[in-house]
């Protein structure tokens, strides 16, 4: 069979998969977060891909490009900078601000909080609740649309809660609120 009918798998060009957002969900993302995305995105467009693009011109200016590594790894770079510049602009274009300092004192959670519970095991955990594209679980940043937040939303302190885990059912009691001072 010719090669010019078979697909092969090269997903070094494929896009990015954007993290699920619920359906006629918002992508919110407090303002440092957003901030941190916009600043990746200009420093891709306004230094890393111009040095990128002087490389590959100075590379192809040298003769054959089929053995030429600086040429086809700047290439290949080249195309990593556009898929995430092209990712960084979709995601910044429907992303919504949120600033989670608003609720500052109220004991009750919302987005951008930072939550400290106690499972029915005795486990007391502390995460605070970001937006998909900012969250980090190894800092105990969870999405808003992840299991834990969806069952902390809308809660109080003191309030206990049921989360839907593999294992089966677990409460969770909420110790405390906090959100981040108004600047």
């Amino acid at each position: 069979m010719s090669k010019a009918f078979t697909k092969e798998s090269d997903n070094e060009d494929d896009e990015p998969t954007l993290p699920a957002i619920p359906v006629g969900g918002k992508n919110y993302i407090t303002p440092q977060g957003y901030a941190r995305l916009r600043a990746e995105l200009l420093t891709l467009i306004d230094d890393e891909r111009p040095k990128v693009v002087d490389i590959v011109h100075w590379a192809a200016s040298n003769g054959d490009r089929s053995e030429n590594g600086d040429y086809l790894y700047g290439k290949k770079r080249l195309r990593e900078i556009d898929r995430r510049i092209r990712f960084l602009t979709k995601r910044l274009e429907i992303a919504e601000v949120v600033d989670p300092s608003a609720h500052a004192g109220s004991v009750q959670v919302f987005f951008g909080a930072t939550v400290t519970y106690v499972d029915d095991e005795g486990v007391e955990r502390t995460v605070t609740i970001l937006g998909v594209d900012e969250a980090d679980n190894a800092r105990q940043q969870v999405s808003w649309i992840s299991p834990v937040a969806r069952a902390l939303l809308k809660a109080r302190e003191g309030d206990e809660v049921a989360l839907q885990t593999p294992a089966g059912m677990r409460s969770l009691e909420i110790l405390s609120v906090a959100y981040p001072t108004p600047r």
